[in-house]
């Protein structure tokens, strides 16, 4: 409230300012009360990405797992295409992305894929990602062309510091070792290097295979698996502290929160804020904070077009 109240009297300061230029007619008054509400502009804006990104882990890095759902090998390959394109969203914030896990589609795309994106404020802006991402297209895998309709889930938890302890007792983890999926000829892997955790009270998999390392890939499957039952722990406390009801449709995991046009016309709709673009190719290359920065500061169901 007191950084509110600052910004206020510096916006009135400014506004006496230029109305005194105004009156004396005075060319380096108005450059004055220019710079002044330059400067209140910018501290409003602080204000707003401190609201904006005010949770307790929107500074952490994040864990980002792509699912296909509905649709067959069309949804596998939308799935492929959100993979991309967050990925590419976090080479344009300038994070570090690292590869976590990817099982490849039966025939194109991928069927779960997930990554670590890592730098400052990664889990606050990608939180808004979480939900169900609708596709509509002329799909290429269709002899006759027809238009397909097909469904991917995005989740995405903080990547939980080391130093954080989550008490998980081994006897509630089942541990799996298997054979890794991939190309054949001589990249086949001959060891069980694959990890597979399974946690026996909550339900949650986590499997690992991208590393030819079984220990690796232990390791890193046990930090997944340390950052979601910590995840699922903070959203129970917050469910019990929540007193918002309307608003739990919008973080829960299946909701759809999203469309993705690109037949019979071109558009990308948020069906939580209403902001749109007929710009998809844009989005599909990671250009998403005309999405994700509304819904962080709370814009809800209004009808707006970023394309204006």
């Amino acid at each position: 409230m007191a950084a509110f109240d600052a910004a206020a009297r510096e916006l009135d300061d400014a506004r006496a300012l230029h109305e005194l230029a105004e009156e004396a007619q005075d060319a380096s008054a108005r450059e004055e009360a220019a710079g002044h509400a330059s400067a209140v502009t910018a501290r409003v804006e602080g204000l707003e990405f401190q609201r904006m990104l005010s949770g307790p882990h929107d500074r952490a890095g994040a864990i980002v797992e792509v699912k296909s759902g509905a649709g067959g090998v069309e949804a596998m390959d939308w799935a492929a295409m959100l993979y991309r394109m967050y990925t590419r969203y976090a080479e344009r914030k300038g994070w570090e992305v690292e590869p976590a896990d990817m099982v490849a589609g039966e025939e194109a795309g991928i069927s779960q894929a997930s990554f670590f994106a890592r730098g400052e404020w990664a889990y606050g802006f990608l939180r808004a990602e979480r939900g169900v991402h609708r596709l509509v297209r002329m799909s290429p895998f269709d002899a006759a062309g027809r238009r397909q309709t097909s469904f991917a889930a995005v989740d995405v938890t903080p990547e939980i510091d080391d130093d954080i302890v989550i008490d998980v007792k081994e006897a509630d983890v089942r541990v799996d070792t298997y054979r890794s999926s991939g190309a054949g000829g001589q990249k086949v892997n001959k060891t069980d290097s694959a990890v597979r955790l399974t946690h026996i009270p909550t339900g949650i998999v986590v499997a690992m295979q991208n590393e030819r390392s079984q220990q690796k890939n232990r390791s890193m499957a046990w930090k997944i698996l340390r950052s979601r039952l910590y995840d699922l722990e903070e959203k129970r406390r917050q469910a019990a502290l929540d007193v918002v009801e309307a608003q739990k449709k919008d973080i829960d995991f299946g909701s759809q929160i999203r469309s993705y046009v690109l037949a019979p016309y071109r558009l990308v709709k948020d069906l939580r804020t209403g902001v749109e673009t007929g710009k998809v190719d844009d989005v599909l290359d990671g250009d998403l904070d005309a999405f994700i920065q509304p819904y962080l500061l709370g814009v809800r169901r209004s009808d707006r077009s970023v394309d204006e």
